[in-house]
């Protein structure tokens, strides 16, 4: 950050004006305001560099999902917010992701269009972009002029604080799409805005992204007598159209998928060098999410969640992102993460390492048990089977293995019917959940259509089965106890079958060995 000096202020406080409370996070700035500096500001600069801007990969795609928007929701106005700054601490923000929708519909990613808005106008039948029924146009905040005084003053959006921003033509060439420029959103809005009946557009808003467009929505809806109960009802709708409409990935997601996911491989890869200077650190598990996020940041955008880097008895925690704890030889340390590439699509893989590079035999036992799991899920996916048969054929090897353990209160059969479930004191999340631009896609799917639905080409989704003992589970005999497995990989639906679009990252106990000898030299 910059450096920030004391405020010089006045002898006594009746020579100081009265400062708004939302202006006094400024104070640090103590830029100048006379017009001698501003003329100097807004002179002697160099022409930005100009060069032909090319549509980007996702464009073509892009269109094709708004069109099927489009067909979804003929004659109403479709407002998608990619969202606001969100403040991190004090006057710092949050590195600004789009809101998945927004980014889905524009094929737009990274940080470059906070406040942006796609608005997609209803037009007659098929009048519309490339035969749909709206025009689209995005609205934004173009690059300011180094002459304007946003360009040094605005730490938020001036070029001077965050960078260039692309201008109307540039993100118009890019998208394939209208744009235009913030200023110009209120009124494309909320003009003609109303009942149906009265001649007027009904909106449909996503909700969640952005508050100051809900503000701008839901007061426009009472000035023109509509019922905002209701219009909540049909903002909703959309929320879950747009979610069910990723639910299957075109051939560029696949690719951006794909991409992720070598990258967190070579995540992996940096993990298992990094775990002698785990071993030697108070709180080792950082530095095996240290290593991982050095990957996110060099290869792709971000971590496409928080990392789960749990040694020990943490692996039976199945959320721990912590990440506190010692990283002790005789261990196993649970590494569950994800590369998010710079269009916003994540892998999420999860391996179970053993910190001296080799399975103690009842490791290597539970490691197994919850392999052949993950290898019978697998090998029942193509197209046509229900999703929910995936959980289902995992965790009856699971119980089949605690069965064959001794640990099971009663038979597999019982354990098995939904009076039972016994087995699942030790496997208590679903093995599968579909990944793409939101580690946990397409959540607002209906169930007839996710946990019900039925695969189809181009599904991408984890198959992740998992044993926990914890330290305290009198249930199991002792040398269990303390041993958290979990293997993930990435599954993606093809025409014949299936693909794991993770398979090169090691998964066999006895593959997983020699991968971590090698790296360790």
């Amino acid at each position: 950050m910059t450096e920030q000096t004391p405020t010089e202020m006045p002898e006594t406080p009746e020579a100081q004006d009265p400062q708004a409370l939302e202006d006094r996070v400024n104070n640090r700035s103590q830029r100048p305001s006379s017009d001698a500096f501003k003329k100097f500001m807004g002179s002697q600069w160099a022409p930005s560099e100009s060069s032909v801007t090319l549509p980007d990969a996702s464009a073509p795609f892009a269109a094709q999902r708004r069109k099927a928007f489009s067909e979804k929701y003929a004659g109403e106005r479709l407002v998608i917010p990619a969202g606001e700054l969100k403040v991190r601490s004090n006057d710092t923000d949050y590195r600004f992701r789009a809101h998945s929708a927004f980014a889905h519909l524009t094929g737009l990613g990274v940080d470059h269009e906070p406040d942006a808005v796609l608005v997609m106008e209803p037009v007659d039948e098929g009048a519309g972009d490339h035969g749909s029924n709206h025009e689209s146009t995005l609205y934004f905040r173009p690059l300011a002029g180094r002459d304007t005084e946003e360009f040094y003053s605005n730490a938020r959006t001036g070029e001077f604080w965050i960078g260039p921003r692309p201008t109307l033509g540039e993100m118009q060439a890019r998208t394939g799409m209208r744009c235009a420029d913030l200023g110009e959103l209120e009124t494309a809005v909320t003009k003609n805005a109303g009942h149906t009946a009265l001649g007027g557009v009904q909106i449909r808003l996503l909700r969640g992204a952005d508050l100051n467009m809900e503000a701008l929505v839901d007061t426009s809806r009472i000035n023109t007598g509509v019922d905002l109960e209701a219009a909540d009802s049909l903002d909703n709708e959309i929320t879950e159209f747009l979610s069910e409409l990723r639910l299957v990935k075109d051939g560029w997601e696949i690719a951006e998928l794909r991409g992720s996911v070598n990258a967190t491989i070579a995540g992996f890869e940096d993990v298992v060098r990094a775990l002698p200077a785990a071993k030697a650190h108070r709180r080792g598990e950082r530095v095996v999410e240290g290593a991982f996020f050095a990957r996110a940041r060099q290869e792709g955008n971000d971590l496409g969640y928080d990392t789960i880097a749990a040694s020990g008895n943490n692996a039976t925690v199945l959320h721990w992102i912590r990440n506190t704890g010692e990283v002790k030889d005789g261990d196993l340390i649970l590494v569950d993460a994800g590369v998010e590439a710079d269009s916003l699509y994540t892998a999420d893989i999860t391996r179970t390492l053993p910190v001296n590079g080799t399975f103690s035999p009842v490791q290597r036992k539970i490691y197994q048990a919850v392999l052949d799991a993950a290898d019978a899920a697998f090998a029942i996916v193509r197209p046509g089977i229900k999703f929910r048969e995936i959980h289902a054929e995992a965790t009856r090897v699971l119980a089949e293995n605690l069965d064959a353990w001794g640990l099971l209160p009663v038979s597999v059969e019982e354990a098995l019917s939904e009076q039972g479930q016994h087995h699942r004191r030790w496997m208590p999340h679903g093995t599968s959940h579909h990944l793409g631009l939101d580690v946990h896609d397409c959540a607002q799917a209906k169930r007839e259509l996710y946990l019900d639905g039925v695969l189809e080409p181009g599904m991408v989704f984890t198959i992740e089965p998992g044993l926990y003992f914890k330290a305290e589970d009198l249930a199991v005999p002792e040398e269990y106890r303390g041993i958290g497995v979990r293997i993930e990989d990435d599954i993606y639906v093809t025409d014949e079958g299936a693909e794991n679009l993770s398979a090169a990252l090691p998964r066999t106990p006895d593959d997983v060995e020699s991968w971590m000898a090698r790296l360790l030299g």
